[in-house]
């Protein structure tokens, strides 16, 4: 889940640290959108060779049924051939961006942009963490405690820069309390950044927004529309992305110098795409 790998460029003798921020497509968590995972093996997939050749041949899926084959185990390198895993899963899961497209169908009056169409100039620039692991559920974070962060850290925030809510929520992964009980944003907090000229920002939860079962509950006692959502449709007035699912946050060694890389998967017409986040340093 976690790793960390380190260059050297040799010319001017810079150490560089690539700190890993993802968190994996995992098919052993039970939670709202679950992932399956099909693994064909080294060694099954000398089968799966012989079903998808003879499946393509007139009678083939016949003789096969009956024993056929057309390669042998001992016909094959070291009697394997590739392994091959067949995911099933919403794009939500793991490490991933949310694109506008996700919010809504339109934004700031437009088509919403998909997955495929965010700039990558969104995706690819400089970090600022703020932390929040001393905030515990039912706490949320509003735009007076950003400030607070900020000034904490000596920082201004400038335009295009991508921030990082460190919450430590990323620990409960694979518990109940990660998908129920974690410190979430409200939408003040998310339109100051925005104020800031910040098109991407991120966070180590299951979501953007305060936990999903708290908003439900509210929303359909109450019927308010602010209640369901609020950061994401937010998203529908005013343009911007953001990462959910990160992790190791805690290991960025400073709160900004360093740089965010969060290039997103291209799905086809899809409102989120997976990704390998990093922070370089």
């Amino acid at each position: 889940m976690i790793a960390k790998y380190a260059s050297r460029d040799t010319s001017d003798d810079i150490i560089m640290r690539i700190i890993d921020l993802s968190l994996p497509i995992d098919d052993t968590l039970v939670e709202t959108h679950a992932a399956t995972i099909d693994r064909i093996s080294h060694a099954e997939g000398v089968e799966h060779f012989n079903w998808v050749v003879m499946s393509k041949q007139p009678g083939g899926e016949e003789r096969f049924k009956k024993g056929e084959r057309v390669a042998t185990k001992d016909e094959i390198p070291d009697g394997e051939m590739l392994s091959l895993e067949i995911v099933h899963s919403s794009v939500h899961m793991g490490s991933h961006v949310d694109a506008p497209f996700h919010y809504g169908s339109t934004c700031e009056g437009k088509p919403a942009k998909q997955i495929m169409d965010v700039p990558l100039e969104w995706c690819y620039g400089p970090g600022v963490v703020l932390d929040f692991t001393h905030l515990k559920f039912p706490d949320f974070i509003d735009k007076d405690k950003v400030v607070a962060a900020l000034k904490k850290i000596h920082y201004k925030l400038k335009p295009m820069d991508i921030v990082l809510f460190y919450t430590g929520g990323d620990k409960l992964l694979g518990t109940d309390d990660y998908v129920n009980k974690y410190v979430g944003l409200v939408p003040i907090a998310v339109e100051y950044l925005l104020d800031c000229g910040i098109k991407m920002m991120g966070i180590d939860t299951i979501g953007l927004d305060r936990p999903c079962f708290l908003m439900f509950k509210e929303f359909l006692t109450t019927k308010d529309k602010s209640k369901i959502w609020p950061c994401h449709c937010l998203g529908r007035r005013r343009e911007y992305c953001h990462m959910e699912r990160l992790g190791n946050l805690g290991a960025i060694p400073k709160p900004y110098g360093f740089t965010v890389s969060c290039l997103p998967v291209k799905v086809r017409n899809a409102g989120a795409g997976w990704s390998r986040v990093v922070a370089i340093v």
